[in-house]
């Protein structure tokens, strides 16, 4: 009983530090987030500019190479195509490595989270890698699924078709060639170019997904700060990451050869996802917090999904499919151009990752 006695004291005074060691970090993380040049009118205004502002950045950025029937130079046959599309592509790269990712890092070992568990594991990259696996597994599945009903609609048409000439064996004979030759199993060239216009249009929505993931936590933190010291470069570094993220995105869109219907909607969809973060965070400011462990846990995790598929995206799906294709391993001197923009389009990015 004395031992119990004495311990249940010693519980006692450890959970009384803990408690005034998480009230210290609470005051912290409180001075923390209204430290800085804090004015909230004028952040008020600088944010309801970068609302209209990084929406004609998205719009430019997305809408440019969509228009390349109006601009010959930017078809995707073209080498320019070739280079800007690699420069988009490391801008995309490099936001994931130096932008989201880092911000996913800061978010999920903040000491303003009590729980000495996010600090004791590196979530993060954890997160991030089981989210580039993820998007493999979905990117396999979809056009797993695709050649699967591909293959069905084939063996009913070549079904259909050998009922229909059977009686007469030569005209048979002609048939069964005839679906030979477009047969998926096959790998004749009107399959495989049916096979990578699918696969472009899983690259273009899952890339989409991925950017507009990131573009909302960004904007809502840009909405809910309150320094205008903070707001005024996170402006250029939007609009500049918006625009050439933007360009990577189009060149997708061409590429996947979607109808105007559908190029319309997820043009929309990137152009206002980050302004609409702004405005979400400008009606939040009130209650939301950068600080506060929920927002921490929400956005780090979200972050941490987004950096994976980025990074995924941009490696696998954009710069080595270009670069391991058959126009850029005929043309050593474009394969220089391109690469020369690659570092280009991440020499950018990381530059900005200074401000935002």
């Amino acid at each position: 009983m004395e031992k119990r006695n004495h311990f249940i004291p010693a519980i006692l005074a450890f959970t009384m530090a803990i408690s005034l060691a998480a009230a210290e970090v609470s005051d912290e993380c409180a001075r923390e987030s209204t430290h800085g040049c804090y004015n909230k009118p004028e952040a008020l205004k600088l944010k309801v500019v970068a609302i209209f502002v990084i929406l004609v950045a998205s719009m430019a950025g997305i809408s440019l190479p969509l228009f390349s029937r109006l601009l010959p130079a930017l078809a995707p046959e073209k080498n320019l195509f070739v280079v800007v599309k690699a420069f988009a592509s490391g801008v995309i790269l490099s936001t994931g490595f130096m932008h989201v990712l880092p911000d996913s890092i800061d978010s999920l070992q903040s000491k303003c989270l009590s729980s000495s568990v996010w600090q004791e594991f590196p979530f993060s990259t954890f997160i991030a890698m089981v989210s580039s696996v993820s998007t493999l597994m979905m990117e396999s599945f979809f056009m797993a699924v695709h050649r699967r009903r591909q293959q069905a609609k084939v063996d009913v048409i070549e079904g259909e078709g050998v009922a229909t000439v059977a009686p007469v064996s030569h005209v048979h004979a002609h048939a069964h060639e005839h679906f030979v030759a477009v047969s998926p199993s096959s790998g004749t060239k009107e399959e495989n170019s049916e096979a990578t216009l699918r696969r472009n249009r899983v690259i273009a929505q899952v890339l989409e997904m991925g950017i507009i993931v990131h573009s909302v936590v960004i904007g809502l933190s840009m909405g809910a700060s309150q320094s205008p010291c903070t707001i005024k470069p996170l402006i250029a570094a939007l609009c500049f990451h918006q625009f050439f993220e933007g360009m990577g995105l189009g060149g997708c869109l061409v590429q996947a050869e979607y109808k105007t219907k559908m190029k319309i909607i997820m043009v929309f969809f990137f152009s206002v996802t980050t302004p609409l973060g702004v405005a979400l965070g400008i009606g939040l400011s009130n209650i939301y917090s950068d600080n506060s462990p929920t927002a921490l846990i929400v956005i780090g995790v979200l972050n941490a999904c987004s950096a994976g598929l980025l990074i995924y995206m941009a490696l696998v799906d954009l710069l080595a499919a270009d670069f391991m294709g058959p126009k850029l391993q005929e043309s050593i001197k474009l394969q220089g151009w391109a690469y020369l923009a690659v570092l280009l389009g991440m020499a950018g990015m990381s530059y900005m990752a200074k401000w935002a």
